[in-house]
């Protein structure tokens, strides 16, 4: 006697295997007006980026705050000065504009350091408001922009 096997089972995967046929056999339809346009305008990057000394204040604060949270140390900036732009949308006009600064600060050690920082538009918490990224030469511990803050400069 023959065993056929469970027939549902058989009809399962003969409905299947039909199915997976006429997917990749249908033809592929181009995307709507609707859904060419709907909530894909992207960035409109304007270029719009503060000056260099609008960063100062969101620098010294941040500074004090890494300092005392990740590395237990007292270390604050207590003064800034020679601050200057050294590039501004330094690639093709594309790109998120940033303006690239550099400055030199006075630490609470007594010592005179660089600061290399940019401000990024659309660049702060969930792309709202500028960004600021710094990096004070010799305080960079965790070698984020390595070596001697080079990767925060263009």
């Amino acid at each position: 006697m023959r065993d056929f096997g469970n027939p549902i089972k058989t009809l399962g995967a003969a409905c299947g295997a039909l199915l997976a046929a006429l997917v990749a056999t249908a033809p592929a339809h181009a995307a709507n007006p609707l859904e060419m346009n709907f909530w894909l305008s992207g960035p409109k990057y304007e270029g719009r980026v503060a000056p260099c000394e609008a960063a100062v204040p969101t620098i010294v604060s941040r500074f004090q705050e890494k300092e005392s949270t990740f590395w237990n140390s007292s270390l604050t900036i207590t003064g800034i000065a020679n601050v200057r732009e050294i590039a501004f949308r330094p690639w093709q006009s594309d790109n998120i504009p940033r303006r690239y600064c550099t400055g030199s600060v006075m630490v609470s050690d007594g010592k005179v350091r660089t600061v290399n920082y940019s401000i990024i538009e659309d660049g702060g918490f969930a792309g709202y408001d500028q960004g600021v990224e710094f990096c004070v030469v010799g305080l960079d511990r965790n070698w984020a922009f390595n070596p001697a803050c080079r990767a925060a400069k263009p």
